[in-house]
């Protein structure tokens, strides 16, 4: 079966300065890739460009397929069809994501208005409710009146999840949805991800920089430094059997319960791999061919 979303040689460039270099990956139905990587490695450039949301002083090279479709050689109008419809994404800080001024039912509402005109009120509100009883917030035939301030963090980013999943897609982007979450908030909204992500077969690529997040939810992981992807394979060729020195740096750098207190943790390697070459280790598990490796 082919891949749900294929991305190819994707470059990104501002003012001729590739931001990302060269990237390939893929998402199957139903599977979870963890893109992982420091601040600035990339990461959110990268699906900010498969939906085409990048402004006008980004160039994009490469190929980004989803369902075959190429999406770059697509015009701007049949493009706004995959957004939210087919391709749905969950961004960061859901207090700014969210209007402060206008009811979270309204918000989950248009979203559903936008892409399926043709239903009626009542199965528009019907659908609402649906949507945010799928991600448990209680009561939502009371709430769906209530503003993003009346909701905790927690809640809110559940009511953007709700907003991604209400016209079913079939890939889900989530960048660092639980990067402002305390570590119980976190544990839980990965729990409700991955619950209905399962429920719906949904493909999804989860963008992170917690590695810890990345293992609890991906099936394969994907390690990017500089826009420049250097290590991918299954989460646990990745995590167990890392081969590239700066996989293996920032897996020492997470402190763990077998961790030796009286050592100090890595420190992240210097080395991108911007000379070498990608080379499969094992079956599925490729590397950035470096000295140091």
């Amino acid at each position: 079966m082919a891949p749900l979303l294929e991305v190819e040689h994707l470059s990104i460039f501002f003012r001729d300065q590739a931001v990302v270099r060269d990237l390939s990956f893929s998402v199957g139905q139903g599977e979870v890739l963890g893109l992982v990587g420091e601040s600035g490695s990339g990461k959110s450039l990268t699906s900010l460009s498969i939906l085409r949301l990048l402004d006008s002083a980004a160039r994009v090279e490469g190929v980004i397929r989803f369902e075959g479709t190429d999406l770059l050689a697509l015009k701007t109008e049949k493009m706004r069809a995959y957004r939210g419809r087919k391709i749905a994404m969950i961004f960061q800080e859901p207090m700014t994501a969210l209007n402060p001024v206008m009811p979270v039912g309204r918000q989950i509402a248009e979203a559903i208005e936008t892409h399926q005109p043709a239903l009626t009120r009542k199965q528009v509100r019907e659908a609402v409710v649906e949507a945010m009883t799928a991600v448990a917030i209680a009561e939502p035939r009371v709430r769906l009146r209530d503003y993003p301030h009346q909701f905790s963090g927690g809640q809110r980013q559940r009511l953007l999840i709700a907003m991604a999943l209400v016209n079913h897609p079939l890939l889900l982007i989530a960048d660092e949805p639980t990067t402002a979450l305390d570590v119980t908030v976190q544990a839980q909204i990965l729990l409700l991800l991955k619950a209905l992500q399962q429920r719906n077969g949904l493909g999804m690529l989860f963008i992170s920089h917690d590695l810890a997040v990345v293992a609890q939810i991906a099936d394969r992981v994907a390690v990017m430094r500089r826009g420049l992807l250097l290590e991918t394979g299954t989460r646990d060729q990745v995590f167990l059997h890392p081969q590239h020195g700066y996989t293996k740096s920032l897996l020492g750098a997470v402190p763990t319960l077998n961790t030796d207190r009286g050592q100090p943790l890595a420190t992240l390697s210097s080395d991108d791999g911007a000379t070498g070459t990608l080379v499969e280790r094992a079956p599925g598990h490729w590397v950035r061919c470096v000295p140091d490796v």
